[in-house]
């Protein structure tokens, strides 16, 4: 489908003008990805790091060359881009122009086969070959003994440090651009992240590697006088992190699906407990649903507490609700719930398995879904609750 807008476009010139803006406007990225984009497709999906050596290491020669062999492949990924991003923008504004906000998500780090990586190779921990020397992860814990090792190269932050975190800078401003709050993934590794040796199979063997946090933060501030942040806190937090998170005045997260695991009346996930500056969650895209959750892994001592803190016991079809209506009714200034949980669906619906490589991202809205006695139902508990103005975060 790209081709044929592709050949339209170059024969008939139509918005040319709006294009050529556009790369104008986006060349500090749009340049590095489409050549980037077109060069995968030339290679056959190989990683950068095979590529022919100039092209690898970015030779000026080699890369002039190649985008002049190249300019109608590298053109074509530019009309994409063009393209969603036109489209996004339309979207975008129709939700601000109903008064709704759009949360977007900025995972912390990035895949080496990427163009970031290979084009700004320099605040990345690589070695004379371009490869990782350290890949990123989260060490062990109750759940897992071996931890969690991602494989994402790690920053380099002294390098960081000495552009003005110009990288990070750029790619904050661009996301913020697309949506009206960012959720910060894994925001503990903007303070200390887990760092292991590449060629270690596990992420046992790692260390913790301290980030020049309040430097980082005055930077960005500086830059974003506004800073709609989330604060994804979910996970190993020491004192560290929440004392940051409480310095930045960054909202945290509350997921409900956490707080029925153990008798403790002060558990930081139940809703009586919420300070306002937070956001509360049923559940998150690596969370089941709410029913999946009640019906495949609740143990019965799990569902006595969530029925002892209802003062009822309630059935598998209606604890969506009750969740959603737990997270309307705290002090948390906002509440999200997946659309899965505002429908009731079950574990089939679950948005994404961590540590499942296959069969994630799947699950679809269908619009004969979201009938008017749904809508009916979240706009009255909406309404009772207070939960109609904006968010304050923006």
């Amino acid at each position: 489908m790209l081709d044929h807008a592709y050949d339209s476009f170059s024969k008939k010139g139509t918005c040319r003008d709006r294009f050529d803006h556009f790369c104008l406007d986006n060349a500090s990225w749009l340049d590095n990805y489409s050549f980037f984009a077109a060069m995968k497709k030339r290679f056959d999906g190989r990683p950068w790091s095979e590529w022919p050596e100039e092209l690898r290491d970015r030779v000026p020669e080699t890369m002039a060359a190649v985008q002049s062999e190249c300019s109608a492949d590298i053109e074509r990924e530019k009309l994409g881009q063009y393209l969603f991003f036109k489209q996004w923008k339309e979207i975008k504004d129709y939700c601000n122009s109903r008064g709704i906000q759009i949360v977007g998500d900025i995972p912390i780090y990035v895949s080496y086969d990427s163009a970031d990586v290979w084009a700004h190779r320099e605040i990345f921990k690589l070695d004379g070959e371009k490869r990782p020397i350290a890949v990123a992860g989260v060490p062990p814990d109750y759940f897992c003994s071996s931890g969690q090792l991602w494989g994402n190269p790690v920053y380099d932050w002294d390098a960081l440090r000495q552009t003005g975190y110009a990288w990070w800078v750029e790619r904050m401003g661009h996301s913020l651009r697309l949506c009206d709050l960012v959720r910060v993934d894994h925001f503990r590794g903007l303070v200390a992240y887990w760092e292991v040796p590449v060629h270690e199979k596990n992420a046992v063997h790692g260390c913790w590697v301290e980030v020049p946090t309040d430097d980082f933060f005055g930077q960005l501030s500086s830059s974003f006088p506004s800073l709609p942040l989330i604060a994804e806190d979910l996970g190993i937090i020491t004192p560290d992190v929440s004392e940051t998170i409480t310095r930045l005045g960054l909202p945290g997260m509350k997921i409900l699906l956490f707080a029925f695991g153990e008798d403790n009346p002060m558990h930081i996930y139940l809703p009586h407990t919420y300070g306002r500056n937070c956001v509360v969650y049923t559940g998150t895209h690596d969370t089941n649903t709410a029913r999946g959750w009640f019906d495949r892994e609740a143990r019965p001592e799990d569902k006595e507490r969530l029925f002892r803190y209802l003062g009822r016991k309630i059935r598998s079809q209606d604890v969506n609700w009750e969740l959603i209506r737990l997270a309307m009714m705290s002090g948390a200034d906002t509440a999200i719930f997946p659309m899965q949980d505002i429908l009731g669906l079950g574990h089939e619906a679950q948005m994404n398995k961590p540590s499942v490589a296959h069969g994630n991202w799947a699950w679809r809205l269908l619009p004969e879904q979201l009938t008017e006695a749904v809508t009916a139902k979240l706009r009255s508990m909406t309404e009772t609750y207070g939960r109609g103005q904006p968010s304050s975060f923006v």
